[in-house]
């Protein structure tokens, strides 16, 4: 309806989106973003390093869903309605050039996250959406024209006609709050994506050592993860850890973040292999010091921790490894287990699982099923992804199908 005035609370990457998606759609409108920080898309300019992994390439929606610990079935047909491909489109469309790395992460070619800010702030000005800060949603009730009366964080009010909730992570309060106010339920949110503390002291040795591909698993659970890992100075990270961590976001918040992790340090060596592969050095290479002898594609300073680990004195060669010494140590390479005391949140993407209960948001129009006028979208709604665009892919998704809805298009 011409005249309409819409608010959309949050000022990130899907409230943007939607102001944008919303204004360009059906003119007419007064669009406001309503932002409780003094900086809009905060989180867009310091993610992938400060470089915006924007989305990820070369997956059809079903697959895409599948990266989705939670989420991944109200997605599959946003996404057919939005999907990475539009968002790529989109973005060049509007000047943004994306450029895609070899593990699928896309980035714009500037490798600067300013280069999306500027985009969207332009569009949005360019549309005529009219972005406050300082001025977040702290309450709103239901007016008698159907629309809603807000109390904002400075102290004023408004009215609008539609209500856009999308603040964030369920961490913050006045989204889930205002959320909880009309009926929806706040499943409780905790962390997604964080590295593991571990203390033992041959581990801690080795910060900035890497590896391609390792099998993660954690002790008296189903959660099992491949992928690369990263040993920092307070335990692992990387991909793998990421994901496991994504996967098992509740289960591990359960156990207080105390468990018992096991590394396959070779995930593609069968262990039977393994060990006739160790002996036959004693034939091929007898008088080389096992410490000295690393096997590929381990980097030397974990493969000399892990003989160490195993006992083995360093002088010891290949020819005087006694049978004990040498399964121990094939253990270690494919069933080392270290304890985990903690976690680190992953500060370029701090996602959190939790939020707006799913089923009581419609999927077309991101609309309340309880509260007519009143959307979700972004990451307040209880949806989160791994680690590589997919937790931005579905701002922009349930941004853009939102702000389509508002303008009734």
């Amino acid at each position: 309806m011409p005249g309409e005035r819409i608010v959309i609370a949050g000022g990130g990457a899907a409230g943007f989106f939607a102001a944008i998606a919303c204004a360009q759609a059906r003119g007419g409108k007064e669009v406001f973003v309503l932002e409780r920080s003094s900086q809009f898309l905060s989180k867009v300019r310091i993610s992938g390093g400060g470089r915006c992994n924007v989305t990820h390439a070369a997956l059809d929606p079903r697959t895409f869903s599948t990266r989705y610990p939670r989420g991944e079935r109200a997605l599959i047909a946003a996404l057919h309605r939005f999907s990475p491909e539009d968002t790529i489109a989109w973005f060049q469309r509007h000047g943004v050039r994306l450029k895609v790395e070899p593990d699928g992460r896309m980035f714009p070619v500037t490798d600067s996250s300013g280069t999306v800010i500027d985009c969207l702030m332009f569009e949005a000005k360019a549309a005529g959406v009219q972005p406050l800060a300082r001025k977040g949603v702290e309450k709103a009730r239901r007016n008698s024209t159907g629309g809603f009366d807000l109390t904002l964080s400075d102290g004023t009010s408004m009215s609008c006609h539609r209500l856009l909730l999308a603040t964030g992570g369920a961490r913050t309060l006045s989204g889930p709050q205002i959320a909880e106010t009309f009926g929806h339920t706040i499943e409780p949110p905790v962390p997604s994506l964080f590295s593991f503390h571990i203390s033992t002291p041959w581990l801690r040795s080795l910060p900035g050592v890497s590896l391609a591909n390792v099998e993660l698993a954690v002790i008296a659970t189903k959660l099992r993860q491949r992928g690369a890992l990263l040993i920092t100075h307070n335990g692992v990270s990387g991909p793998a850890v990421l994901r496991l961590s994504a996967w098992g976001a509740r289960l591990l918040a359960e156990m207080d973040y105390y468990f018992t992790l096991r590394i396959n340090w070779l995930p593609d060596q069968h262990e039977s292999a393994l060990t006739g592969e160790l002996r036959a050095r004693r034939e091929t290479q007898p008088k080389r010091q096992v410490a000295s002898d690393p096997f590929p594609p381990l980097p030397s300073r974990l493969w000399g921790q892990l003989v160490h680990a195993a006992g083995i004195p360093p002088e010891t060669i290949w020819t005087t490894l006694s049978r004990s010494q040498l399964l121990e140590l094939v253990r270690l390479l494919t069933r080392c287990e270290l304890l985990v005391e903690g976690k680190s949140l992953n500060k370029e993407e701090f996602v959190t699982c939790g939020g707006v209960r799913l089923r009581d948001v419609d999927f077309r129009t991101m609309q309340s099923r309880l509260t007519p006028h009143l959307y979700f979208a972004g990451e307040l709604l209880d949806i989160d992804g791994i680690t590589g665009g997919f937790n931005f892919q579905s701002a922009w998704t349930t941004g853009w199908i939102a702000g389509r809805a508002m303008a009734d298009v």
